[in-house]
């Protein structure tokens, strides 16, 4: 079979994919199922749609079609800002000095700015297709939360989202834009739902975090008519909408006969990510080609490198599902730092079962030297990335510097999942010298740890 049939067959005649490749139907060890708090056993399709849209619920349950045919109202607003750019930094490799060949994914050329758009647009059909009156969400540093509100606004539905609140101080013009696209922003936790009240009550002065900010949004949606809860990242339906940019990678590398290397994106949740490596992945897994994937945290919040890989809450309030993942425990509230959207306490159940199989590496990047490379290449290559963005930058960047000192030319394909144009106080901060780095210790995780649910 030519290994590149699998892949062309879903593409349109500008590469822009005409499916979602979901990688679980090729994984040799499933990821793990999610599982009722309550009951500790398998959550099955009623129980979850109470939750989740419908057609979201059998999607997130799928691991047997490898292929998943995008409807043509979600291909049509595609074509709106997809394929998204594949670009050499030429400019980049000549400041280094290196030998290795640099691309980009290039997943901020839309209004929301960045690779969530992806999904949002996807979950925000199923929900209009069944007939909901609007949909809830939470958000990090703002980019899910902006993408899902122009989502809803072009299908004539109600947005309510909860955004975590240092990123609702640190970014006001994000707020703004959702609010343009007709969304209700509040800052989580607030005191308008009950486990925003509890997490206050036993946090004080808490700057929030996704997992207290899903908390909320899961609870308004449980509790208003005609709702469902949405999520940008970490579950398996996202990563699959998320696979039309590593088809699109692929699908123009393969044109000029490329074949990356290493393979490196940023890792929060995992959306970008495993949209990012998904044919790679696939190749990888059927022994086409040994690719080095390469996922990248922050320090501050470093589920996968110093995690542990257990049962967890997906939310702090414990309202949600258990999800077997690397996490800090679903207690652990991380520091404020800059990349908002990275400031999960655990990672999608798909990439956590490929990392504990050995098929991907994680490393962790403290912000300054995140902020550092950043600074690098928006001088040379004329974007400002977004925090989240410039930690694959940082990696890659080390990963060229190595090619240099031994002379390899080893090519690079980084997920550039967005630009950092919201998120200039935290370049202030960097510039200014005022940036700092948070590590936590091994007895700050433990907190979280020993929280974990005892299964």
């Amino acid at each position: 079979m030519d290994k590149n049939i699998p892949y062309k067959i879903y593409l349109e005649e500008k590469e822009l994919p005409t499916a979602w490749l979901n990688m679980r139907a090729v994984m040799k060890n499933k990821p793990a199922p999610l599982l009722n708090p309550g009951t500790h056993k398998e959550m099955t399709f009623d129980e979850l749609r109470g939750v989740f849209c419908d057609e979201l619920v059998k999607q997130e349950l799928n691991n047997t079609d490898e292929f998943i045919t995008i409807p043509q109202e979600i291909l049509d607003f595609y074509k709106m800002y997809r394929p998204s750019p594949l670009v050499r930094a030429y400019f980049l490799e000549k400041k280094l000095g290196t030998p290795a060949k640099i691309y980009y994914k290039f997943e901020g050329n839309n209004t929301s700015g960045s690779h969530k758009l992806n999904s949002a647009i996807a979950q925000a059909y199923y929900a209009k297709k069944q007939g909901l009156k609007g949909v809830t969400t939470e958000t990090g540093a703002g980019q899910w939360g902006t993408a899902l509100s122009m989502a809803c606004s072009y299908f004539g539905l109600d947005c309510k989202v909860y955004m975590v609140k240092c990123s609702y101080e640190q970014k006001p013009f994000r707020r703004e834009v959702m609010r343009t696209y007709g969304a209700s922003v509040t800052p989580s936790p607030s005191d308008t739902t009950d486990v925003g009240r509890q997490i206050l009550s036993e946090h004080p002065g808490t700057t929030g975090s996704l997992g207290c900010a899903i908390s909320e949004a899961v609870e308004t949606a449980v509790k208003s008519e005609g709702y469902r809860y949405v999520l940008g990242s970490v579950l398996s339906q996202v990563l699959l909408h998320q696979s039309v940019i590593g088809l699109e990678a692929k699908a123009a590398m393969d044109k000029y006969g490329i074949s990356p290397d290493i393979v490196v994106g940023c890792a929060g949740g995992g959306s970008n990510l495993g949209g990012l490596i998904a044919p790679f992945m696939t190749d990888k897994i059927r022994g086409i080609k040994d690719y080095q994937i390469i996922a990248v945290e922050p320090a501050s919040c470093p589920s996968l490198t110093r995690g542990k890989y257990a049962y967890d809450f997906c939310d702090t309030g414990r309202v949600c599902p258990l999800a077997k993942m690397y996490t800090l425990g679903a207690d652990f509230i991380p520091s404020a730092n800059h990349a908002g959207g990275l400031r999960y306490h655990g990672m999608s159940s798909v990439l956590s079962q490929l990392f504990d199989d050995g098929l991907m590496e994680a490393r962790s990047a403290v912000q300054t030297d995140v902020f550092k490379a950043a600074v690098t290449f928006a001088r040379v290559e004329g974007i400002l990335p977004a925090p989240e963005s410039s930690h694959a930058i940082k990696v890659a960047i080390d990963e060229a510097m190595k090619c240099k000192e031994t002379g390899e030319a080893k090519t690079i394909l980084i997920g550039l999942t967005g630009t950092g144009y919201f998120d200039l106080k935290a370049y202030e901060a960097y510039n200014n010298g005022t940036m700092t780095d948070y590590i936590p210790t091994d007895a700050d995780l433990q907190k979280g740890f020993d929280a974990l649910p005892k299964m």
